[in-house]
């Protein structure tokens, strides 16, 4: 869309985000496209960070982040609504682009809507359309001028389909420094130092579906390692006060000998000053690779979700490490292999094995400096190239 005259840089962007994860990519996306046009103004919705660039919030972004196939049905008719009232508002005042962050299944049919009223669309972080549904990239096609993507092993899909595509890089990798400080992580949350004691993290999730699923594994397996390791020492955090609560009430009901810190939140400054993290598969086992921690990877989900993910995912691996290194860098346990008899050992190799410790740690460097593109500017070019903006 080709700008006529420097007035219309003074139009808007219209940006939809729908969780907390999508507000901060939001926020550093609007800062790196005002670092080219300070004129841009931004409306739709957002959250905290994306109101502290100056954004203009239409409605709250507590509508959009519904979690759950059960959730996601009752709300459906509030969406619906939201969705219609969006559109209607960015076609009677058209933007210069669309950007949806994240939540396909409400940006997708927008994005398709308002492209077909010829406002360029642009959607920030891929569907696993490549994992499970890939005919779902036929309705990508129709919706999005470009698609950006935080991974290199997205873009190859969307290419093979002709979808215009740019892979941006993870923000996490621009965040997390090249180099981690274990004992600063350690002095932070009062533990010993690396010399003195071996210290393993558990992250049994963010949700209250995974923490019920996966709490009572890691503190069993916690029990198993501390019967052969009375050295290890353990830390849990929680995410949020809630879980702070359900997580003690865990630990006081199945391990109340066990030396284990419980953390209110600082899940990162945890994985940091652990010798290796057994964890829930998602977000926290990237941030756990670009730490350079060895891990060991579980997850858990209802009977009838894996019945269906059986049948319709396409991928060989569920952990994030696993899955850009194209084959298995750490351990994955999922459904009934997720028992403490496999993750016990897995972890112990971990604590015992030096040299698999280094070569694990040259890998994620290299898969570190593979996503560390400054996310943020480069998706800003991106849309400017998009745009053919001036």
């Amino acid at each position: 869309m080709l700008m006529e005259d420097e007035d219309r840089l003074s139009m808007h962007i219209a940006i939809v985000a729908g969780e907390l994860s999508g507000d901060l990519l939001g926020a550093g996306l609007m800062a790196a496209l005002r670092a080219h046009y300070p004129q841009l103004r931004f409306i739709g919705v957002g959250g905290p960070a994306m109101r502290a660039q100056g954004f203009q919030t239409v409605v709250p972004m507590e509508r959009l982040a519904v979690m759950g196939l059960v959730e996601v049905l009752r709300h459906l008719p509030d969406l619906l609504t939201l969705r219609r009232q969006l559109y209607r508002q960015f076609s009677a005042d058209p933007p210069l682009a669309f950007i949806g962050i994240d939540a396909p299944d409400f940006n997708l049919g927008l994005e398709r809507r308002l492209r077909a009223r010829g406002i360029p669309t642009v959607h920030y972080v891929s569907p696993s359309v490549w994992a499970w549904r890939p005919w779902r990239v036929r309705k990508i096609a129709r919706a999005v001028d470009l698609m950006l993507t935080l991974f290199p092993f997205e873009a190859a899909f969307y290419q093979k389909h002709g979808v215009p595509v740019r892979v941006v890089g993870h923000p996490l990798a621009d965040a997390i420094p090249l180099r981690s400080d274990p004992a600063a992580a350690r002095q932070a949350l009062g533990l010993p130092a690396p010399d003195e004691m071996p210290v393993i993290a558990l992250l049994p999730g963010s949700r209250l579906g995974e923490v019920n699923r996966l709490g009572p594994l890691l503190l069993d397996t916690a029990i198993w390692l501390h019967a052969r390791r009375p050295d290890l020492r353990f830390v849990l955090p929680a995410a949020t006060p809630c879980l702070y609560e359900m997580l003690a009430g865990m630990r006081a009901e199945r391990a109340p000998t066990l030396p284990l810190t419980l953390a209110q939140g600082q899940s990162r400054e945890v994985m940091a000053a652990a010798d290796v993290v057994a964890l829930a598969s998602g977000t926290a086992t990237l941030e756990a690779m670009l730490l350079k921690r060895p891990m060991v990877v579980a997850y858990r989900v209802a009977p009838m979700t894996a019945w269906l993910a059986r049948r319709l995912v396409r991928v060989s691996h569920f952990a994030l490490p696993n899955l850009l290194a194209e084959r298995e860098l750490v351990p994955e346990f999922i459904q009934e292999a997720a028992t403490v008899e496999n993750l016990g050992p897995a972890i112990l190799r971990w604590l015992d094995e030096p040299l698999a410790r280094e070569r694990l740690t040259m890998e994620f460097d290299a898969l570190h400096h593979e996503l560390r593109r400054d996310a943020s500017r480069q998706a800003a070019d991106a849309i400017v190239e998009l745009l053919r903006l001036p």
